[in-house]
């Protein structure tokens, strides 16, 4: 049998069961940590999972299942209760064993077995027109760890970013730059008001006027007018109108305005996230779907399969045949291909690369956009169920009990860099998976900076640091503490600590299976919880050298699984505080 105590329990349940039951040994058995210790270390709920096929009450097979289980050292009692749960409590010494195996695995301790099954996770793909705001650094936290734990858990994990380096949205950025670099040489054309307004947006016109001085310049204010829809008439028709101006009368040097903008704002962007532990393993661009004519392709592979047809000139998808409210247009009557119709294109190009899970992580906004996309892979004869998404709430930011009122150049929202700046790294990156993603999330910033045991990312950094501390108190070689046998573990917090660090690794599947960062959250607060009332009840450095040695051991485990925690949510591990 196992000497994982879990799965030896697993061996005793299935081994009764071969004596009850014989034709059920097949059935899969399931085993939970309850909640109250009370109820034991794990319960089993096979009884009542059997007694209708078996056609018995689940408290007497429960009975019958007991009395067939075979003795085990690891096994201290044995108990049924309620309807039919078989209420198990470890020995002792199955529990302290959890300490000498997360010393051995190190940083390995907890990660799943290779489960070959390939993830890809898009995260962030913030159109690159400007500063990330704390809305894309929710999404930018939850994404980084949701990949982690997946990571961790045992899967191959992709993690993309998709760049919004085509269409309108970077043609509104272009032109609002070059109406900035303009009004430096005195062609004042009056800004649109649905123009990029941010202060960042004049830095660039500036750096093109320094280091081009006025080679796209050589206009009027007339000519940049000539024919546009007055502003009050219709905004996005004068937009649109100022937009083809600057192409007509910049000719090819529009494309290097256009460039320059997309250049600065995606560096930007990569720097931001970098600085933010964000890392992707590609950047994939939309403007290549073009380029290689998918989106042409996705859209005649719908005409080809009936889900296509031609309305005032332009071409409809019917996504209400796929759940969707309406249908939507893909190409307009000038020919022109919309954002939906990039956005079928790429996901047949994810689907493609060959991905055994696709995950999309997308603002809370989006949710009506998901049956249309889900539609549109099921149209194209693709297994819709592959593609998942995950949905993050807007955060909003308190200080003092009330809205922050901190704000960018541009007065309308507020950076992720400042608020980095504001809170640090580390407790950006946790206060932004302390929920469940599609929960609305109050950022309290006063709480974020503060140095007390209310701060829970303070509080599990202590708890690290702490264990640091008495391990240089001690300065005896760490790797001894490898010899060391736990089994002076015996008071009611060190077999708990002991519980708690032997669920560290379902608790990764579990929140690799819910796509729930913030269980790691939560198990970490309660970890640091267990180990700070711990050490404020019992010396660390007592006398009794074995007791002293074993209780070193169960520290430093507790040490090295907060870090492995720490480190998937992307927060450092301070060895001091």
């Amino acid at each position: 049998m196992s000497a994982d105590p879990k799965l030896h329990l697993v061996d005793l349940l299935r081994a009764a069961l071969k004596s009850v039951a014989p034709d059920q040994t097949g059935v899969a058995i399931a085993l939970e940590r309850p909640k109250q210790a009370s109820h034991g270390d794990f319960s089993a709920n096979l009884a009542m999972q059997l007694a209708k096929p078996l056609r018995r009450s689940p408290r007497d097979l429960a009975q019958m299942l007991v009395a067939e289980l075979p003795a085990s050292e690891l096994v201290s009692k044995v108990e049924i209760a309620g309807p039919g749960f078989i209420n198990f409590t470890l020995a002792s010494g199955a529990k302290t064993g959890i300490v000498r195996t997360v010393l051995e695995q190190g940083e390995a301790f907890g990660r799943g077995a290779d489960k070959d099954v390939s993830v890809q996770v898009e995260f962030v793909s913030a159109n690159p027109t400007g500063p990330l705001h704390v809305g894309h650094g929710r999404g930018a936290a939850y994404g980084a760890s949701l990949a982690s734990v997946l990571d961790f858990a045992g899967f191959k994990v992709a993690r993309e970013y998709y760049v919004n380096d085509a269409g309108r949205q970077m043609d509104i950025l272009a032109t609002s730059t070059w109406l900035r670099y303009l009004a430096f040489f005195g062609i004042e054309v009056p800004f649109p008001p649905n123009g990029y307004q941010g202060g960042y947006v004049i830095d660039m016109a500036r750096e093109i006027r320094d280091g081009h001085q006025d080679r796209f310049a050589r206009v009027t204010a007339d000519q940049v007018l000539a024919g546009v829809v007055d502003v009050e008439a219709d905004k996005e028709d004068h937009l649109d109108g100022l937009i083809a101006n600057a192409k007509a009368l910049l000719g090819e040097d529009y494309a290097w305005i256009h460039d320059f903008a997309l250049a600065e704002q995606l560096g930007d962007c990569r720097e931001d996230l970098q600085e933010f532990g964000v890392c992707f393993d590609k950047w994939f661009s939309e403007k290549s779907l073009f380029d290689t004519g998918l989106v042409e392709r996705a859209v005649a592979e719908l005409d080809k399969r009936g889900h296509i047809y031609v309305q005032d000139g332009a071409k409809w998808f019917r996504s209400s045949h796929f759940g969707d409210e309406k249908d939507r247009v893909v190409q307009r009557e000038n020919g022109l291909f919309t954002y939906f119709a990039s956005d079928i294109a790429y996901h047949l190009n994810k689907y493609e690369r060959g991905f055994d899970r696709i995950i999309d992580i997308w603002g809370a906004d989006h949710h009506g956009y998901i049956p249309r996309v889900r539609g549109a892979i099921a149209a194209l004869d693709l297994p819709p169920e592959k593609l998942e998404v995950a949905l993050v709430q807007f955060a909003v930011l308190y200080r003092n009990g009330q809205k922050a009122a901190m704000s960018t150049r541009s007065g309308e929202f507020v950076t992720l860099r400042d608020l980095r700046k504001d809170v640090g790294n580390d407790a950006c990156r946790f206060f932004y998976v302390l929920r469940k993603s599609d929960q609305h999330l109050d950022f309290d910033l006063d709480l974020a900076k503060s140095q007390t045991n209310e701060n829970p990312v303070y509080y599990i950094q202590y708890a690290h640091a702490r264990v640091c501390s008495v391990l240089g108190q001690w300065g005896g070689v760490e790797r001894d503490l490898l010899e060391v046998d736990p089994a002076r573990l015996e008071s009611e917090r060190e077999l708990g600590l002991c519980a708690r660090l032997a669920a560290f690794p379902e608790v990764v599947q579990s929140a690799a299976a819910d796509y729930a960062p913030h269980q790691i959250a939560f198990y970490l607060k309660d970890l640091a919880g267990d180990f700070h009332s711990w050490y404020n009840a019992e010396r660390m450095l007592v006398e009794d050298e074995a007791l002293k040695m074993a209780r070193l051991a169960l520290a430093a485990a507790i040490r090295n699984t907060l870090a492995n925690g720490l480190r998937l949510l992307g927060v450092g591990a301070p060895t001091s505080m």
